[in-house]
C-alpha cells in the first residue's frame, strides 16, 4: 500500500467523526436558538395580554394600584439619618 493511501485510511475516519460532531453541535445550537426565539414570542404575547387586561380593568383601579406600589416602595427605601 503506498504511503498516501495509508495516510488517507488514517485521516478519513477522523474527518468523518469530526463532521458528525459538527452536525450534532450545529443542530443543538440551532434548536437552542429556535427555542429562545419561541419563548421570547410567547413572553411578548403574555405581556401584551396582561397589559390589555390591565387597560380593560379601568383607570381607577390602575391608579390605586400605582399609589399602593409607590407607597410600598417608599416604605422599603432606606432613609438617610442626619445628626
Amino acid at each position: 500500500m503506498p504511503t498516501w493511501q495509508a495516510v488517507l485510511v488514517g485521516i478519513i475516519p477522523s474527518i468523518g467523526v469530526g463532521l458528525i460532531f459538527w452536525f450534532a453541535i450545529r443542530s443543538v445550537i440551532r434548536a437552542d436558538r429556535n427555542e429562545r426565539a419561541a419563548l421570547a414570542r410567547m413572553e411578548a404575547e403574555q405581556d401584551a395580554a396582561e397589559a390589555a387586561e390591565q387597560d380593560d380593568a379601568g383607570g381607577a383601579a390602575g391608579a390605586e394600584s400605582a399609589r399602593n406600589s409607590s407607597a410600598e416602595n417608599s416604605a422599603d427605601a432606606p432613609r438617610d439619618i442626619q445628626s
